[in-house]
């Protein structure tokens, strides 16, 4: 039996449905991730981004696994720049982050504290360690690395194949300014 969890923004006004297990959870340190988690948290945000090791977890669900039951029109995205290929979408209600999109993506980052704490997928993996600033060490609680990272694009390219190489959109009309 397939399972269905809603989830809910810091208010309660917004509910995102997820079916089925995630097919990854991964925390990640590239550049974008933690740039935009840094500028995020400069307006006061509902939920924590980063995880103590300054990555940002996601609990990554192919696109027709996650429905909006009441629309999306209470979603803003935030880009880095105008022409980023990557936004990060909150809730205009209370700015909780719900999920990272990347254009031509075929899969949904939902930030991990979407999920109670109790209830957290755990991580699975760390993914761009490789973009961490200088002396920053990550201990070794997580695996990650050149093959790490070749697991995690194998298993994006399952999802894929298994969604039948379709790329559903999302559409966020509205803006968020950091």
């Amino acid at each position: 039996m397939t399972t269905r969890n809603t989830l809910t923004c810091a208010c309660g006004q917004f509910h995102v449905e997820v079916t089925g297990k995630p097919f990854i959870t991964a925390e990640c340190h590239c550049r974008s991730c933690r740039e935009a988690a840094r500028r995020l948290a400069s307006v006061p945000i509902a939920r924590a981004m980063t995880s103590a090791s300054g990555g940002v977890p996601y609990v990554l669900y192919r696109k027709d696994m996650v429905g909006f039951p009441d629309g999306t029109d209470s979603l803003a995205e935030f880009r880095l720049s105008e022409t980023s290929p990557t936004r990060r979408v909150l809730t205009t209600c209370c700015s909780t982050p719900v999920f990272t999109e990347f254009s031509g993506g075929h899969w949904v980052s939902l930030f991990a504290s979407l999920w109670p704490e109790d209830k957290r997928p755990p991580m699975q993996i760390r993914t761009q360690t490789g973009d961490v600033d200088e002396g920053t060490t990550l201990d070794a609680s997580l695996p990650a690395g050149a093959m790490t990272t070749a697991g995690f694009y194998a298993k994006l390219l399952a999802a894929w194949i298994a969604m039948g190489f379709k790329v559903p959109k999302i559409a966020v009309t509205r803006k968020f300014a950091a």
